[in-house]
């Protein structure tokens, strides 16, 4: 980079904060490095990996600003000068737009931070810019292709620009991997921070619902949206979700979060020594390549002193194909209208406005596929329909059955393959059904924490292991997967 020469492509929060506290580098120095960088080579090529949909206008005046800081000696922390991007459905109160890669929000800014994004900047983080993201974060049409957006167009994988990045955190994924940023932040409903994460070979946190503020974060549906990091290492995760966490009054879900004992939380290498492992191999597919990957996997926790408890029965968990969907369309509908009416757009205020926005804009928002989760959320009743509540109400006894078989068998955590190796991006036929791993939809539906690290190749593609169990067990699983990851050091660089 012409920026900072030298300057280490894969760097850790621990990693580069430690350069700043000996003079080597600054924030400004990381800052530099990494807009350059992203100028460079995130547009680069034929098949560009196109994973930022926008720059902070204002990094490098807030990097300079906490340098000052540094000089004088007073430091915010561990996430103190170190970049950090944001999913583009995360509001913040700056020179940014927050689009959720629609162009029917385009020339209006939200007039606060997000809570999340607060707490970052309190914690000294620098906000970088923006990540692409599969519009409306992949809940807009039926047949839609991850990673595409009619703002920030397609992101691809970095290991393989003909390969999908995965969605709906497709450009903070992406961008991780590709090393434009120390760590990013994504949201998922069900799957939209570890399916990405998977694909592109990095790790990736859906925490307990209510455990993160979702408070100016474009939503989908309260009952199962959060934030959560998508970083290089395990211990980066654990620095971010800890920077993150905090109650937040206008998200009543976050009361709860009080129940965690630490703000920091210590990881050791010896984590799964003497730990109760269930194997979940109802969710794990039937590809062989990634239940080979998934078999050496379990070796390796053995190795690592786990007890692996096998013949668990997770049927009880997996009964809300047919509920999750009304759930998320019910919710969608009264959350997104929500949302656009405190955000006053000057044209798009309603779940109606912004299906009449796609139908007139149509050659540029609806090129590759429809509309339809819109179309059918904007026919869904109130909160108050019992099509709804009934839904609700057997999504609801997910939470339940997983800690009842917990309970049963003893058991600290499960594991099971986070999804198949990235497929070819297919803009005619869009993502399709492509994988018969079910790891993302009890953890997502439960709104119980799931965490995803990396766990080896099929063939030149990355594929990770998964680790989800009990609410509020973040600190356990971070530890689980810290001690894997550890034993196998199984972070896939892309080669450029």
């Amino acid at each position: 980079s012409a920026a900072v020469t030298g300057f280490p492509e894969q760097q850790s929060i621990s990693g580069l904060g430690s350069t700043y506290r000996t003079g080597e580098l600054t924030a400004s120095d990381a800052v530099g490095y990494y807009l350059d960088r992203i100028a460079t080579c995130d547009s680069s090529g034929d098949l560009p990996i196109n994973s930022i949909i926008e720059v902070n206008p204002d990094a490098a005046k807030i990097a300079a600003r906490l340098d000052r800081e540094a000089k004088k000696g007073n430091w915010r922390g561990p996430l103190h000068g170190i970049p950090i991007l944001l999913k583009d459905n995360i509001d913040t109160g700056d020179r940014m737009q927050t689009t959720a890669g629609s162009i029917a929000l385009l020339g209006s800014r939200a007039a606060h931070d997000a809570f999340i994004v607060a707490r970052l900047r309190e914690a000294g983080a620098v906000i970088l810019g923006k990540a692409n993201l599969s519009e409306w974060a992949n809940f807009r049409g039926r047949r839609s292709i991850s990673g595409w957006s009619s703002r920030g167009g397609l992101t691809r994988n970095p290991h393989d620009r003909t390969r999908t990045a995965s969605g709906s955190s497709s450009g903070s994924a992406a961008a991780v991997a590709a090393g434009f940023a120390v760590a990013a932040i994504g949201t998922e409903t069900d799957g939209s921070i570890t399916s990405p994460a998977n694909a592109c070979g990095i790790v990736g946190l859906k925490p307990t619902v209510g455990s993160l503020s979702r408070t100016g974060i474009i939503p989908i549906a309260h009952s199962q949206d959060t934030a959560g990091p998508m970083t290089r290492s395990v211990e980066d995760a654990a620095l971010l979700f800890a920077a993150m966490r905090g109650v937040d009054a206008a998200d009543a879900a976050t009361r709860a979060s009080r129940r965690y004992d630490t703000t920091t939380i210590a990881l050791s290498r010896d984590s799964l020594h003497g730990t109760r492992i269930g194997v979940a191999r109802q969710l794990a597919g039937a590809e062989p390549k990634v239940l080979s990957q998934f078999e050496r996997a379990l070796t390796i926790l053995r190795d690592q002193g786990a007890v692996l408890v096998e013949d668990v029965d997770l049927s009880a968990c997996l009964t809300t194909h047919s509920t999750e969907p009304t759930v998320l369309l019910h919710e969608f509908k009264h959350d997104l209208n929500r949302y656009l009416a405190q955000r006053a757009h000057p044209r798009v205020r309603s779940m109606a406005d912004l299906i009449e926005f796609n139908n007139k804009h149509a050659e540029q928002v609806l090129l590759y596929f429809g509309q339809e989760r819109c179309i059918e959320a904007q026919a869904c009743g109130s909160l108050r329909t019992t099509a709804y509540r009934e839904a609700l109400a057997t999504n609801q006894l997910t939470r339940g059955a997983i800690h009842d078989v917990m309970t049963q068998h003893g058991i600290d955590a499960f594991v099971t393959p986070t999804g198949e190796p990235a497929h070819v991006i297919d803009t005619l036929n869009g993502d399709g059904s492509f994988s018969t791993i079910e790891s993302t939809s009890p953890a997502a539906v439960a709104g119980v924490p799931h965490l995803t690290v990396p766990c080896g190749l099929v063939g030149h593609m990355p594929v990770g292991l998964s680790f989800f169990g009990r609410a509020w067990s973040e600190p356990l699983l971070l530890n689980l997967a810290y001690g894997f990851e550890q034993a196998t050091q199984a972070i896939i660089t892309p080669v450029w």
